[in-house]
C-alpha cells in the first residue's frame, strides 16, 4: 500500500463529497448507536434533516461523558465481533475511554497517518524511529501503521530506555523520528551526555505530538538537531494521530484531512458555531468510520480554522493554544485533578486538602503533588502514604510524581472556589 494525497478540482467538489459522506455517517450512527439516536430524538432531528453541511449545527454534540456513560462498548455502531482492534485512553472516573476499529477503520487510519508523514517530507523507503508509546495509547501503533502504509521501515522503539534509543539512532541512522516534543529534548541531552552532537545525527524530520508545545520549544528542537520539527494532531475518540498535520510547505498551521473529518469551531461556553478565523473549541465529525462514528465531538481543544493553502483544498487549523477544561497534559499523559484527588482521599493518613504544581525542568514536565497529613498521622504512616501514593500515580496513570506531605493545617483554605492546580509551564 502506498499513500496518495487527495485531489479535488475545487473546494465545491470537496464539500460535495463531504456532504455525501456526512449523510452516511449520521445515518449510520443514528441507526446503530442507541445513545446517539436518543440524543437526536431529544432534539427533534433525524438524518433526513441533513440537507447541507450547515445543517449539521442542528444535531447534538458528542461529549467525553458519553464515553463514560456508555462504557465499554455502548459507543460502537457495529457488533463487537466486527471489531479488529481496541485502544483506550485514561478516563475521568478511573475507567478508560474505549475506542474500537473495524479493519476498514484501521485501513483508513493507516492511510491518513501515511498522508501526514508524506506532507511532512517523508517518502517510501525512509527509516522511521518511532518513540511513541505502544499499547493501549494510540500513538505508537497509529504512527507505525501509517509509516508502513507509506512504504517506510519502522524501528518500534516505543518510550523509555533513552540510552538504548540513542544507540539505535546512531547505529541505524533513521531519517525521521516520531515522539513527544519533550522527549525529543531528552534525547538531545542524552546524546550530548554521550559526547555526541545532536545536530550531526541522520535525523532530518521530527513528527511530534501528544502534548502542547510552544514555538520556543520548536526552535530549541530544530536548533539542537538541525531538523524540521512538525506538529501532528489527533485524539483517540476521533481516531488517534492523523486527524491533522503540519505540512513542510505550510508551517505554522495544520491541514485537517477534511475528506475524513468535518471540523467546526464553537464557542466553548455556549456551543454556538463560530466562523473561520475565530478562536474557539474544536469539534469533529467523522465521515467514514464504521466502528465508532463520532458526530460533533467536542474535543476541549482551543484553535481556529483558516482557508486552504497550496494544491490541497482542505482547511487548516492553528496549533492548539489550550483547553476549554482543566485537563492537564503531562509528558503526553492526560489527567484531571479529580483523578489525583480520588487517590489522595482514599489514602489513610491524608486529609482532602492538596495542591498540584506542574513545572518544566529543561525539556521535561515535572508534577509535584503536595498533600496534607491528618493531625493523627505519625511519621511511619506519613512515609507509607507518600510511597503508596507515588506508586499508585505510576500504576494508575503512568506518571512519575514528586509527593510531598505537608503538616496538618498548613495548606491554604479558601472560602470560595479552591485553587489547587498551579501550572507554571507557561
Amino acid at each position: 500500500m502506498r499513500a496518495a494525497l487527495p485531489r479535488y478540482d475545487s473546494r465545491a467538489a470537496l464539500e460535495a463529497e463531504q456532504l455525501r459522506r456526512l449523510k452516511w455517517s449520521v445515518a449510520h450512527a443514528f441507526d446503530n448507536a442507541p445513545y446517539f439516536r436518543a440524543k437526536c430524538e431529544g432534539m427533534g432531528v433525524s438524518p433526513g434533516d441533513l440537507e447541507s453541511l450547515g445543517d449539521l449545527a442542528h444535531f447534538p454534540f458528542t461529549l467525553k461523558s458519553d464515553f463514560r456513560e456508555n462504557y465499554p462498548f455502548g459507543m460502537f455502531a457495529v457488533a463487537r465481533e466486527r471489531i479488529a482492534r481496541i485502544h483506550a485512553s485514561s478516563g475521568t472516573t478511573g475507567k478508560p475511554t474505549i475506542v474500537g476499529y473495524t479493519q476498514k477503520d484501521l485501513d483508513l487510519w493507516n492511510a491518513l497517518v501515511a498522508r501526514c508523514i508524506l506532507v511532512a517530507g517523508g517518502k517510501p523507503g525512509d527509516l522511521i524511529h518511532n518513540a511513541y508509546g505502544y499499547g493501549l495509547f494510540t500513538g505508537g501503533l497509529g504512527l507505525h501503521g501509517g509509516a508502513e502504509a507509506l512504504g517506510c521501515a519502522v524501528v518500534p522503539a516505543s518510550g523509555g530506555q533513552t540510552e538504548r534509543q540513542v544507540q539505535l539512532i546512531c547505529d541505524l541512522k533513521p531519517r525521521i523520528i516520531c515522539c513527544t516534543p519533550s522527549y525529543m529534548l531528552v534525547l538531545a541531552e542524552a546524546l550530548e551526555h554521550a559526547g555526541m552532537d545532536p545536530s550531526q545525527t541522520s535525523l532530518e524530520i521530527a513528527i511530534l505530538g501528544a502534548e502542547p508545545w510552544s514555538e520556543e520549544m520548536r526552535c530549541e528542537i530544530e536548533k539542537r538537531f538541525a531538523i524540521a520539527a512538525l506538529d501532528i494532531y489527533g485524539l483517540s475518540e476521533v481516531l488517534g494521530p492523523g486527524v491533522a498535520q503540519e505540512r513542510a510547505d505550510a508551517r505554522g498551521t495544520l491541514t485537517v484531512w477534511e475528506d475524513a473529518f468535518y471540523p467546526e469551531i464553537v464557542d466553548p461556553q455556549t456551543g454556538a458555531p463560530l466562523t473561520d478565523g475565530e478562536e474557539g473549541e474544536l469539534v469533529f465529525t467523522s465521515l467514514s468510520k464504521e466502528a465508532l462514528p463520532v458526530i460533533r465531538y467536542r474535543t476541549g481543544d482551543l484553535s481556529r480554522l483558516s482557508p486552504p493553502v497550496g494544491a490541497l483544498s482542505m482547511r487548516r487549523m492553528d496549533r492548539i493554544t489550550g483547553r476549554s477544561d482543566d485537563m492537564l497534559i503531562i509528558r503526553g499523559v492526560n489527567i484531571f485533578p479529580r483523578q489525583i484527588e480520588e487517590l489522595i482521599v482514599s489514602e489513610p493518613g491524608l486529609s482532602p486538602h492538596y495542591r498540584i504544581d506542574v513545572t518544566r525542568n529543561g525539556a521535561m514536565d515535572e508534577l509535584t503533588v503536595t498533600c496534607e497529613a491528618r493531625a493523627d498521622c505519625d511519621e511511619a504512616l506519613r512515609a507509607k502514604a507518600q510511597q503508596t501514593l507515588s506508586v499508585r500515580m505510576k500504576s494508575h496513570y503512568g506518571l512519575t510524581a514528586q509527593i510531598a506531605i505537608a503538616e496538618a493545617g498548613s495548606l491554604p483554605r479558601s472560602e470560595g472556589k479552591a485553587k489547587r492546580v498551579f501550572d507554571r509551564r507557561k
